[in-house]
C-alpha cells in the first residue's frame, strides 16, 4: 500500500515511498518511471500540461521546491484546482509564501496562458491528481525530467495520509499562523488532536452546505453569510472560512465573542492572512449579537453549557438554513437531575455521579434535537471526531425545512420531560407549553 502525501513534505521528493527507485543522479529509467529529456516541448511537460488544462479531470495539482542552479520561484508552492463561480468554470490558483495564501481565479481564454506561465517557473516537482491517475514530475540534479504515472485505485489505497483523504491541508497558511503546523507545513506533534478535530469538523460542514445549496435553502449568486457564535480562539472559524473560500464560495464571516484577548489575537491572525475584508470579529454576547444580513450558516462550537442553547435559539430566530453546533459542558440538566425523582425503573441512572453526568449529556442533546425538530429543522446528532481527540465530540447538524411537528413527536417530547421533571433551556427560549413555538 502506498501512502501519498504532498510532494514537498516527502523526503527524497514526490516518489519517495512509492517502491520505485529514484535515478536523480543519472536520469535513467527505473521501474514505472520514465526519464525524459527536459525542455519546453518534452513529453513529460506536455502530459502535465494536458492534465492541468482538463477541467473535467483535474482534481488537484501542487508544485513546489526548485530546480538546482535556478532562481527559486517567488512563491514556495502553488496549488491548482477547478471551481465553479457564478456557473462559470475557473482555474483556481493559490500561491503560498511564508505567511499567506494568494488566490486568483482564471477563466477562459486566459487559462492556457496561466498554466504555461506556471510550467515555465523553476519549480522542482509537480504532483497532479486526476480522476483516473496520479502524475508526479520531478527534475533531477542534472535537469532531467522523471515522470511517474500511477492509475487511480482509491478502493485499495485508504491510508489516512493520502492527499485525497484530506479535507484540510496541514500546510494551509492559517494552520501555520495558529501554530498548529510548523513553517514546513507539518502538523506539530503536540497539536495533532486539535488538527484532527478541525479537519473532521470540515468534513461535516462541506457536504451539509452542498446539500443546503442543492435543496435551494441557501441562495447562490451572492456572498455566503456565516456567523460563529461564541467563537473563542476561532480555530474552527478560520477553518470554516478557509474551507469555504477554497471551495469557491464568496464568504462573509463574523465571529461573535466577548473575550477581548481572544478577539485581539484573532484579528491579528486574520490581518496576517489578508482575510480582514471578509472576516471580522465582534464584541457581543450571543443573545445581543446583531447582524446586518441574515446568516446562511450558524456555527456554535463548544459554547459552554446553556450558551449552546442561546446560540441555537438565535439561529432559529434568524431562520438560518444550516446550523452546526458542538455542545460543550451540560451543567443545567445535570443540576436538575440532582433534585428529581427518576421514573421507575431508572433510579439507578442517577444514583452514581459520573453516570448521572453522562446521562445528563445524552438527555440534554436529545432534548435539543427534539426542540429543533418542533420548530422546523431536520436534525442529525453525529460524532464529529473520536473521543481520544476531545471528549466533547458530538455535533448537532440542523437543516431548516419548515416542516410542522407531528403529534407523535410532540407527545414523545412532553412525555420525556415530564417523566424526568426537567425543563430544557432551549425549550424555554423557543417553546411554550413545551411544544408550541413562541410567536
Amino acid at each position: 500500500m502506498q501512502a501519498d502525501v504532498d510532494p514537498e513534505q516527502t523526503p527524497g521528493g514526490p516518489d519517495a515511498g512509492s517502491g520505485v527507485e529514484s535515478s536523480a543522479d543519472t536520469g535513467a529509467e527505473t521501474g514505472a518511471e520514465t526519464g525524459l529529456e527536459s525542455g519546453a516541448e518534452s513529453g513529460a511537460r506536455e502530459v502535465i500540461r494536458a492534465a492541468l488544462l482538463d477541467p473535467a479531470g483535474l482534481v488537484r495539482a501542487v508544485s513546489s521546491g526548485r530546480r538546482r542552479g535556478l532562481e527559486p520561484p517567488h512563491y514556495q508552492r502553488v496549488e491548482l484546482r477547478y471551481v465553479d463561480l457564478k456557473d462559470v468554470r475557473h482555474l483556481q490558483i493559490t500561491e503560498y509564501d511564508e505567511r499567506q495564501a494568494h488566490t486568483r481565479n482564471v477563466a477562459d481564454p486566459e487559462v492556457e496562458k496561466a498554466v504555461d506561465e506556471l510550467l515555465d517557473l523553476p519549480y522542482g516537482t509537480w504532483h497532479v491528481e486526476t480522476t483516473t491517475e496520479t502524475l508526479r514530475l520531478r527534475y533531477t540534479k542534472k535537469g532531467k525530467e522523471l515522470l511517474h504515472r500511477q492509475a487511480d485505485s482509491r478502493e485499495q489505497e485508504t491510508s489516512h495520509d493520502r492527499v485525497k483523504q484530506r479535507v484540510l491541508e496541514p500546510a494551509a497558511p492559517f494552520l501555520i499562523e495558529l501554530g498548529i503546523s510548523d513553517h514546513h507545513g507539518r502538523v506539530k506533534p503536540s497539536r495533532q488532536a486539535k488538527y484532527k478535530q478541525i479537519e473532521e469538523f470540515c468534513k461535516l460542514l462541506a457536504p451539509a452546505l452542498d446539500e443546503a445549496i442543492a435543496a435551494g435553502r441557501i441562495a447562490t449568486g451572492r456572498p455566503l453569510q456565516v456567523v460563529d457564535l461564541g467563537c473563542g480562539n476561532a480555530y474552527l472559524t478560520l477553518a470554516a472560512y478557509h474551507l469555504l473560500t477554497a471551495a469557491g464560495h464568496d464568504v462573509r464571516m463574523t465571529g461573535i465573542d466577548q473575550n477581548p484577548g481572544a478577539r485581539k489575537r484573532n484579528t491579528r491572525v486574520v490581518t496576517a492572512l489578508g482575510w480582514q475584508d471578509h472576516l471580522r470579529f465582534v464584541d457581543a454576547t450571543i443573545q445581543a449579537a446583531e447582524l446586518d444580513v441574515r446568516p446562511d450558516v450558524v456555527l456554535a462550537l463548544h459554547a459552554c453549557d446553556t450558551a449552546t442553547d442561546d446560540a441555537l435559539a438565535r439561529a432559529v430566530g434568524w431562520e438560518a438554513p444550516l446550523v452546526l453546533a458542538a455542545p460543550c459542558c451540560h451543567h443545567d440538566i445535570q443540576k436538575q437531575l440532582k433534585s428529581v425523582t427518576p421514573p421507575a425503573p431508572y433510579a439507578l441512572m442517577t444514583r452514581y455521579g459520573i453516570v448521572r453526568e453522562r446521562f445528563a449529556d445524552v438527555l440534554t442533546d436529545t432534548l435539543r434535537a427534539a426542540v429543533l425538530r418542533q420548530v422546523g429543522y431536520r436534525v442529525e446528532v453525529v460524532q464529529f471526531v473520536d473521543s481520544q481527540h476531545t471528549p466533547r465530540n458530538l455535533l448537532l447538524r440542523a437543516a431548516r425545512t419548515g416542516a410542522q411537528p407531528t403529534p407523535d413527536l410532540q407527545t414523545e417530547y412532553r412525555t420525556l420531560i415530564n417523566d424526568w421533571h426537567v425543563t430544557p433551556r432551549l425549550a424555554q427560549l423557543l417553546l411554550t407549553d413545551s411544544h408550541e413555538v413562541v410567536s
